[in-house]
This record gives structure tokens, C-alpha cells and sequence, in this order.
């Protein structure tokens, strides 16, 4: 991971190119990007649903069960 210094540095070099950059080039930056952009969220969305199916079959509590349960307990020691 950059450090932010790093990374507003690249984003200025990139807008400079990006600047004296031909029409057909621009759009074809922005082709890439999307379909990088779509790749990720297809890689999320499959990650999300394994994990889903790991917790149904290792019978594991959802974050928001967790927290529901976290409270309940809070509220047993308070009272």
C-alpha cells in the first residue's frame, strides 16, 4: 500500500498524462478502468457468497448476530 503522500503524487503524474492524452487513448483508459472496476466487484461478490456458504455449512453466526449477541451479554453484566 502506498502511503498517501506516495499516492497523490502518482494521481497528479497520472493527470498530467491523462491531460495531453489523445480522445481515443482517454477512452480506452476508461474502458480498462471499468472493466477492472467490474472484475473487483465480481471478485467481491463471489467472495461475499463463499463466505455466506462457509458460515451455513460451519453453522457460524452472522456480524449481525454477533453484535445482536454482544449486546445481549452487555446488557447481562450491567444488570
Amino acid at each position: 500500500m502506498k502511503s498517501a503522500h506516495e499516492r497523490e503524487q502518482l494521481i497528479k503524474d497520472i493527470n498530467v498524462l491523462l491531460n495531453q492524452a489523445y480522445d481515443s487513448t482517454l477512452d480506452e483508459i476508461y474502458a480498462l478502468l471499468q472493466k477492472i472496476e467490474d472484475e473487483e466487484q465480481e471478485e467481491d461478490l463471489k467472495a461475499y457468497e463463499l463466505a455466506k456458504k462457509s458460515a451455513e455449512i460451519d453453522g457460524s453466526v452472522s456480524w449481525e448476530e454477533a453484535k445482536k449477541e454482544l449486546k445481549r451479554e452487555i446488557k447481562k453484566e450491567v444488570a
